[in-house]
Formats: structure tokens, sequence, C-alpha cells
């Protein structure tokens, strides 16, 4: 039984939300392994709902089977959609039944005003995080316009294929056969880059605002909800909604929230901000502030933005290791995500750059999943927790090397390995690898900033308080600021702060 009493019990609320009937179609090969798991599950999940029936028939792959209503077709399931995958089968059943997919009547109607034919395909691994956004962004474009058409396909059960066409981080996307997007993207993204991105002319028409926030992550959110409960014009520009929590696979320490996934975290700062009168304009990136009567801030498709104040909440991102190889083999071999990727290199060799809490836990994740992990930590010792560290030795398949300095990763269509010294010597060392996996923290989001406020050595936004900065009406908060503890918690509160000290300016001036 491959839907157990657990599984059955999470799916079968769904079954009253399914509006018409839907036909569950098979092409499976009974001979093979992964033909009978298919065709074993569509029976278990055929046999949850009235509404659900089951044929067999020739569609474009094998070993796959589509969720099909008379006169919507296009979604197709090559492997089991298990694991994190499991949201996307549900969605896919209620909506192809006939639920409308909740998303604005924009984008829905930039969705079916797509002529070309499109056939996407996803390949997953279910343990990935990031890759259930992008299959039910695709599904959802294939449930509402014909011309469009989607499979995901489990890595895990493709091996061969995953291996022949050289993929090595997921999701990753191909459209009409040639590859097409690497990692996670929202609904909105994907449909950017199909259809190009908005013009300027779309913010010709925008009033000044009284605060205009800078960054859609944790600390955004919050000044955006401050200021909007103050009853003042907000808007906030966001070049992802979500910001860094999209990236993590479990939050445990936001207080009041014992567990949280950081995409379903994003998910509900975005709901929460829209519960309020803030002009929201999400895929928006920010590349020049000016203070004059107005503050302005210039938008890289060319559009300008006005406001009284402005709160910048850009954030961090992971810091690139910046030698040579590492920007060539990104998706090649080269990864920032071992809870995503890490099944990708079952059986193989890996480093972990990186001996900080975030490496360390890479490292322990990874030695579960491949044969052998080197964790390489430029400084004499760990950075990590105790508790991380003392785990970490407990594994006889971790190899840990202090005070050596990485120097390249090589490669040819894809990692083969990577060279480092020993800090205070001269000799060179290669190591034979399927994979590196960088975790050496985090650089702020501020270079667009530089020249125009105070910056810190490290480029973080210096601020007082109430999270001013040196430029009058320009507040700052989260990542992106000198905050000394890079946490969700805390980011939540400096833009609390900084969006009250904003409006305390507002009042004054």
């Amino acid at each position: 039984m491959i839907l157990d009493e657990t599984l059955r019990a999470q799916l079968m609320p769904y079954m009253d939300l399914l509006e018409n009937p839907i036909i569950l179609k098979v092409d499976a090969d009974l001979e093979s392994e992964n033909g009978k798991k298919i065709a074993e599950f569509t029976d278990e999940l055929a046999s949850l709902s009235e509404m659900i029936s089951k044929e067999t028939g020739k569609l474009n792959r094998k070993t796959a089977f589509s969720i099909e209503r008379e006169g919507v077709s296009g979604v197709l399931f090559s492997g089991l959609p298990l694991g994190h995958e499991l949201n996307s089968l549900v969605l896919a059943l209620v909506q192809v039944s006939g639920r409308p997919p909740r998303i604005e009547q924009e984008l829905v109607e930039r969705i079916q005003a797509i002529q070309n034919p499109l056939h996407f395909e996803t390949y997953v691994s279910l343990t990935c995080h990031n890759c259930p956004d992008v299959v039910q962004a695709l599904n959802t474009m294939s449930i509402l316009n014909p011309n469009i058409s989607h499979t995901m396909i489990e890595g895990g059960m493709f091996q061969e294929e995953v291996e022949a066409k050289g993929i090595m981080a997921v999701p990753t996307v191909f459209k009409n056969g040639e590859e097409f997007h690497n990692g996670r993207a929202s609904l909105e993204e994907l449909l950017e880059k199909i259809t190009g991105p908005e013009s300027s002319e779309a913010f010709s028409d925008k009033e000044p605002y009284d605060i205009l926030v800078v960054g859609g992550g944790p600390a955004g959110a919050s000044a955006a909800i401050y200021a909007a409960r103050k009853g003042i014009r907000t808007g906030l520009i966001a070049e992802r909604f979500g910001g860094q929590p999209l990236e993590t696979l479990g939050i445990e320490n936001l207080i009041g929230t014992p567990y949280v996934e950081g995409v379903q975290l994003g998910r509900q700062l975005e709901e929460h901000v829209k519960k309020y009168p803030v002009d929201l304009m999400n895929l928006q990136k920010a590349v020049k502030l000016e203070k004059k009567d107005l503050i302005e801030v210039s938008l890289e498709n060319g559009a300008l933005l006005k406001s009284k104040s402005v709160i910048i909440s850009t954030g961090a991102r992971w810091r690139d290791l910046g030698i040579p190889g590492e920007q060539e083999f990104k998706t090649k071999g080269v990864a920032y995500c071992p809870h995503c990727d890490g099944p990708l290199f079952a059986g193989k060799d890996v480093a972990v750059i990186g001996g900080g809490n975030s490496g360390i836990e890479a490292a322990i994740d990874l030695a579960g999943l491949v044969r052998h992990v080197t964790v390489l930590e430029f400084l004499p010792e760990l950075k990590a927790d105790k508790i991380l560290q003392e785990k970490l030795v407990t594994l006889n398949n971790v190899t840990v090397l202090t005070n050596v300095e990485t120097k390249e990763i090589l490669g040819d269509d894809k990692v083969r390995g990577l060279n480092y010294q020993v800090r205070g010597s001269k000799e060179i060392v290669q190591l034979e690898l399927a994979g590196v996996f960088v975790l050496i923290g985090l650089v702020p989001n501020t270079q667009w900033l530089e020249g125009t406020i105070d910056l810190s050595a490290r480029g973080e936004i210096l601020t007082d308080k109430v999270g001013a900065t040196n430029l009058p009406g320009v507040f700052a908060a989260g990542d992106c600021t000198d905050s000394v503890y890079k946490q969700i918690i805390i980011s939540m509160g400096t833009g609390a702060t900084a969006s009250l000290g904003a409006f305390d300016y507002l009042i004054r001036n």
C-alpha cells in the first residue's frame, strides 16, 4: 500500500472539494517496478472518491498519469507526487475538477492570453521544498489555458534520465524541450519569464506614498502592515515577496509558532499584507534612491516611485565563494540547498564549504544521502553550535578539514572536483567530487545604495534605535541593516520599529 492510513487521512478532506468527476488516465508498463507503482498509486487514489475514475490510455510519456475532466487536460505526473509534492497533487485534483485557482483575476487573464503552444517538464525531488511552487504554478497555467501542458517528473524514479540530461539541481524546468528555468519561482515569476516583464507605463499614474517599503521579507511585511494600520498611503515593492524564508526548509524559533515551513511563512506574510490597503508591487527591483523634495526610488524597468518616507528592507542573500568555477557550475554541481538538491547526489561524494550552523546542518543532512561528505572550513575551528558538532562526529562518512581555503571548483559539463590549499602552505590538494554545497553566510542586498546612505564595512545599513538612516526620511530594517542578530523574529520587530519611526517622522515633518 502506497497511500497508508496517514496519507489517506490527509487526502480525504479534499475529496469533498471535487466539483465534477475527474479521470486518472494511466500509461504504465506493468512489467516494470515503476509502472506497477504508478498503477497501484492511481488505484488507491481512485478508491478515495466516487468522483474519481481510472482508465488506461496513451500519454506523451510512459510511467505517468494525467488528471483530466471533459475539456480540461494537460496535467501529468510522471512518478509519485508524495512528500512535498502531495499538495501539488491535491491542488491538481480540485482545480481540474472545476474549483477555480486562488489567484488574482489579472493573472488569470494574462495566462489565458498566451497563444503559443507550450509544453513544460519539471524535474523534482520529493524532498525539495522549492519544487512544489513551480509544479503548482505550471499546473495552474495548464488548467487555465489549453495551449499549455505540464508534466512533473520525479527525479528519483528516473535517475538515468536525470543523468542523461545533466540535471544537478531541482526544480529544473524544460519548455518545449529546451532548458528554461532552475530553482524556486512563483507563478508571477514564471509568467513574467514567459510573457515578459511589466512595463514602466504600468507605474506612471501612481501618486506619491506616505511610506514606501522596499523589500518583501519578514521585515518589509511587518513594516507595511504597521504603516497601513496607521491609515496612511503605503506601498511595497519586492523583488520576490517572502524574502529569505522562501529558501528555508523549516522554522522552529518563531515564537508562538512551533514549526512552519519557509514557503508557508512567505505565503502567510503575503496574505497578511493583502488584508490591508497596501499597494503591493511584486517582482520589482529597486536600483536607485534619491532624496529630493520627496524621496524617489527608481526601478529596474525604468519606473520612478515617489514617497514622503522610505523603509529599506531588502534583506540578504547567500554569500558566494567568488572563486573560479562557482558561477560556471551553478545548477551543474554547485548548490546552495541540501534539502532540495541533496537527493540528486545519492551515492556520490560531495563537499560542504562552511563550518557554521548552516554548513554543519547541511553536512549532517547530506551524510544520510550521499556516499561521503567533506566539510571545508577556512578558520582553524568550526563555528557551528556545540550540539551540531557533537552530532557531526558520530557520522562515519564525514571528513572535516579546517584551516583550508577552497581555491577552485573543477569540472567539464558538470562538477568533477575542487582544489583547496592548507592555509600557510603552498600545496594545492585536489578532491574528486560530484557536488559542492556552498554555505558561508549572508551578504546584505545593499549594493544599489552605495554612495547614497551610510553603510558599514560589510555593506550593512547603519541605523539608529528607531531604524533611521543618516538620510532624513529613509529608514531600514531586517538583515540588510547592522542589526547584530539575523533572525526572522528580529527582522519583524525591526520592521515594526522602522515603520513607527517613519510615521513619527511624517508627523513631525
